[in-house]
């Protein structure tokens, strides 16, 4: 069977959560701790003091989430990397190497797995120091400007706050910030983070077990709504190692009639077109997070190119703008989170709805988009 991100979906979706639900125990710290004595004449004096009883607890869910994150993407590599060797062994199942393959195990520590687990550890450690200072920065900044904001503006120090909370919680715990200056939520960059290491760890697999048995060439699917990443690559034939580029080479016709092999009668051979190598399809940007796209075996003189998928009335950046949707949704939930009174809490709601109705309207205008209401949701508690 082919293989894809999509493999490990369902794991990244698991580990993704811890995240979510850090976050919004986060947001409640923050709340819980600018509400207390909010209407005391001492408030400002008493947040102060309260400022080490907030990094305490802070650092106490950074560190749980560090723990329990890094020992759940280990668990979910290593399934991944499982998951895309079976595909392998379903893809061969017809033929003799196939059976081989079925009689090896991979070891539990597979050293491509160790990598990858090691490889997001690193990339993810700094997340864990700016969430902390995040947090803290906040009430500082609060605490700060709300002391003495009911004097000054005539604003209410609990509106202040909630200003300070709504914002806050739009944001998100920023914990990345990519080459375009995009500030990525904690939850949301974790989750790109663990679904590309898990979709690398299922094609990764795939193609060692491919090679393990021989096999050097793989075809990329034709998938709908095709990033200007991957399209370049769609329906390729794309090499397991070697050099980069484009080339045609003569090779084996993958299947031999009865004893063609004799010094009278040389194998059968077929030409076929090499798009490039698949490390540097992959360092191209296929197979990025979300990616549609799959790999399978390429047999040369059997495997056909793949058929166009057509999408009338519906692009790339239709998919975008969903995805644009559903950041919406979650901005006003985590508001919804962080708000002090009834009020906030019924303007965050009603900007949920109105949100939701806009995914409602964008999916019944496009039929090749799909709404996914997990990729709204934050937290075990929504």
């Amino acid at each position: 069977m082919p293989v894809s991100p999509a493999l490990a979906e369902d794991l990244a979706a698991a580990v993704a959560m811890l995240y979510e639900d850090a976050e919004l125990a986060l947001v409640g710290l923050l709340r819980d701790a600018l509400a207390q004595g909010i209407d005391s004449p001492r408030w400002a004096e008493l947040k102060l003091r309260a400022l080490g009883d907030l990094r305490e607890a802070v650092e106490t869910v950074t560190t749980a989430l560090q723990t329990d994150g890094n020992g759940a993407v280990a668990e979910a590599l290593a399934t991944a990397y499982g998951r895309g060797r079976q595909a392998a062994v379903a893809e061969l199942g017809a033929l003799d190497i196939g059976r081989e393959l079925h009689a090896r195990r991979m070891l539990p520590g597979a050293p491509a797995v160790d990598r990858l687990a090691a490889s997001y550890a690193a990339d993810t450690r700094p997340l864990y120091q700016r969430i902390t200072r995040a947090v803290l920065d906040t009430f500082r900044g609060v605490t700060a400007r709300a002391a003495g904001t009911q004097i000054l503006t005539g604003i209410t120090r609990r509106a202040a706050a909630q200003r300070a909370l709504d914002e806050f919680a739009r944001r998100g715990v920023t914990g990345f910030v990519d080459s375009r200056g995009h500030a990525w939520e904690l939850a949301a960059y974790a989750e790109m983070a663990v679904r590309s290491v898990t979709a690398r760890a299922a094609i990764d697999g795939h193609i060692d077990a491919m090679a393990e048995v021989g096999q050097g060439l793989v075809i990329v699917s034709d998938a709908p709504l095709e990033c200007p990443l991957c399209a370049p690559w769609e329906g390729e034939v794309l090499a397991l190692s070697g050099p980069a580029g484009p080339r045609t080479v003569r090779t084996e016709h993958a299947i031999q009639p009865s004893g063609v092999r004799s010094l009278f009668r040389p194998p059968q051979t077929v030409a076929v077109h090499i798009a490039g190598s698949l490390p540097e399809a992959r360092a191209a940007g296929l197979f990025h997070p979300n990616c549609r796209h799959s790999l399978s075996l390429y047999l040369p003189g059997v495997t056909t190119r793949p058929p166009h998928h057509a999408t009338p009335g519906t692009t790339y950046a239709d998919t975008q703008r969903q995805r644009a949707i559903e950041r919406h949704i979650r901005r006003w939930k985590r508001a919804e989170a962080a708000a002090m009174d009834d009020a906030a809490r019924a303007k965050a709601r009603a900007k949920v709805r109105e949100w939701q109705a806009a995914a409602r309207e964008h999916v019944a205008a496009h039929e090749h988009i799909v709404r996914k209401p997990a990729r709204e949701q934050i937290g075990r508690a929504h």
